[in-house]
């Protein structure tokens, strides 16, 4: 009987279709309903239960108005959102190496039963996965204000907020200290751990990364596509006055706790759609995501990037990934503006400080291209590419241990060109290439050199959560100065790029060096390396 113990009451699972020989646990409560009386707190311990409590279905899905496919919606009324989920052999040995990972969605939406992150076929290949939900939007990022009697009193713990900033990292942080407490029942070893995240979920990794309240939390992180985007307080505080406006209620504690939950989704709707149909409004109207980290003083003082270069890192092991067209995916699914003019696309450049240098060089790479392809490779790079990139080199350089890659995997189909866009590489790193769910992501079903890439890239995730050796040499100094990459393609592209070199010759299993850096299947870095990265706020 596929039953476990933890420490708050026994648990009940069902094994995997596709693999009998994994357990999943779906649905286990990390923490309490973060709701009532608990809205806008820390995370709180979950309550025990007696018997055994029934966990083979997804828990509820944090407040959102996303309805993804293959993932359930949420409802007004479902308030056990804090739940996460394990695969695991039936067999194993006891002290598996642990991957946690963290789903993306703008810090807005996304939840952890989405198919792309079914951990069946990691945990076939010797991992206990874990994938969890937290509070997302307003209840996880929005920024309450406080009043004076939130001030601390002398001599009391002032890492502990009333009402803090930062609520989504604090649920991901629960989650880790149920690992820590319980994997080992279900089969992990809790001193091995690697946190992973995609997109905002990457650059949650990040974040706990640096923070010193979590760690020793975990030992090695991946990275896929970190989004650059972090505020400070005071634009935290701005955006609720914002939501709050749209909302109808004043912008005050008592004002926020009076609206319910699916009136903050709705406002926050309202004022994402302001902006994306006003060109006027500066930098959000881009790409309207409105909520991410906050400096908030307590849990984090600075942007990730910031606080790697000044060494904060420590010893925690960097696996980081991006795609190499990654902003494509947003023009598909219609969440980013279209620039389709030489005025707009000076707008553009202006509201984002991006000298005028950075968009002629890409300009004069991308020759034939449409000027819209100019600026989705421009938006790539500011938002995830380079962030991504600047990461890896920022940790490297303050003497820490990072792999960097880069997915490159493209497709043509009758109808147009499957790009290397946002979310295209999580799949395959996670073996789910089959899910129907997942095709639009990936352009069809996978064929068998898709397989191949996918077997290799679920590997490394392995080997680095397992040995921190993902099959290539970490970084030794910043990505352009002789460092190497590895860059996922299937086989038919490795030959094909190999044809195209001098001579013929083709670099050993997709690891290229770096200074080979030119064009849009690498990211343009020596372009951005010139010009210099904004951090952005969200």
């Amino acid at each position: 009987m596929d039953v476990f113990t933890t420490k708050a009451g026994r648990v009940r699972g069902h094994r995997a279709a596709r693999d009998r020989g994994i357990v999943a646990v779906l649905g286990i409560p990390y923490a309490a309903p973060p709701f009532g009386v608990r809205r806008f707190r820390e995370p709180q311990p979950t309550e025990p239960w007696d018997g055994v409590r029934d966990c083979t279905a997804f828990g509820p899905v944090a407040p959102q108005s996303a309805e993804l496919p293959g993932a359930p919606s949420w409802s007004p009324g479902d308030e056990n959102i804090l739940t996460l989920n394990v695969w695991t052999p039936v067999d194993g040995p006891g002290d598996l190496p642990v991957l946690v990972w963290i789903h993306g969605g703008a810090y807005v939406f996304g939840s952890s039963a989405q198919p792309d992150f079914d951990g069946t076929a990691l945990a076939g290949e010797g991992l206990v996965v874990v994938t969890l939900n937290s509070r997302l939007g307003f209840e996880g990022f929005g920024h309450v204000p406080g009043t004076e009697s939130d001030l601390p009193v002398p001599g009391a713990d002032t890492s502990v907020a009333a009402f803090p900033d930062n609520r989504g990292l604090l649920d991901q942080m629960a989650a880790l200290e149920w690992v820590r407490d319980n994997i080992s029942a279900l089969g992990g070893s809790p001193d091995r751990v690697t946190l992973a995240g995609q997109s905002s979920g990457a650059t949650s990794v990040a974040c706990l990364t640096v923070a010193d309240r979590a760690r020793g939390l975990f030992r090695r992180a991946v990275l896929h596509s970190a989004v650059n985007a972090f505020a400070t307080v005071e634009q935290a505080a701005r955006t609720t006055a914002e939501v709050a406006a749209a909302a109808g209620v004043p912008a005050t504690r008592a004002g926020l706790l009076a609206a319910p939950p699916e009136a903050l989704v709705a406002a926050t709707d309202r004022v994402c759609e302001r902006y994306a149909q006003d060109p006027g409004s500066g930098q959000r109207h881009y790409d309207p995501a409105i909520y991410g980290p906050v400096a908030d003083g307590v849990l984090l003082t600075a942007d990730p990037l910031e606080a790697l270069a000044a060494g904060a890192g420590g010893a925690v092991e960097l696996l980081v990934c991006h795609t190499t067209e990654e902003y494509w995916l947003l023009d598909a699914v219609g969440s980013s503006a279209k620039i389709t003019s030489e005025e707009q696309l000076a707008a553009f450049a202006a509201d984002f400080g991006l000298p005028a240098s950075l968009v002629e060089g890409h300009r004069g790479r991308l020759p034939d291209a449409p000027l819209l392809d100019v600026y989705l490779s421009l938006c790539s790079g500011l938002l995830f590419a380079e962030y991504s990139t600047r990461l890896a080199e920022a940790h490297a350089l303050a003497g820490g241990r990072v792999f960097l890659a880069r997915f490159d995997r493209r497709r043509d189909r009758a109808g147009g060109r499957v790009r290397a866009w946002h979310c295209a590489d999580i799949p395959f790193a996670f073996g789910n290439l089959h899910e129907e769910g997942v095709h639009f992501l990936v352009g069809g079903p996978p064929g068998a050199a898709d397989q191949d890439l996918s077997r290799r890239m679920a590997r490394a995730w392995v080997e680095f959560a397992t040995h921190g050796e993902p099959g290539w040499a970490p970084l030794d100094g910043p990505a352009g100065n002789g460092a190497t990459v590895r860059v996922w393609r299937t086989e038919p592209e490795e030959e094909a790029d190999a044809a195209r070199q001098p001579g013929g010759a083709r670099r050993a299993d997709g690891v290229r060096r770096a200074e080979d850096d030119r064009g849009a299947e690498h990211g343009f870095r020596d372009l951005w390396r010139t010009a210099g990265l904004p951090l952005l706020a969200p």
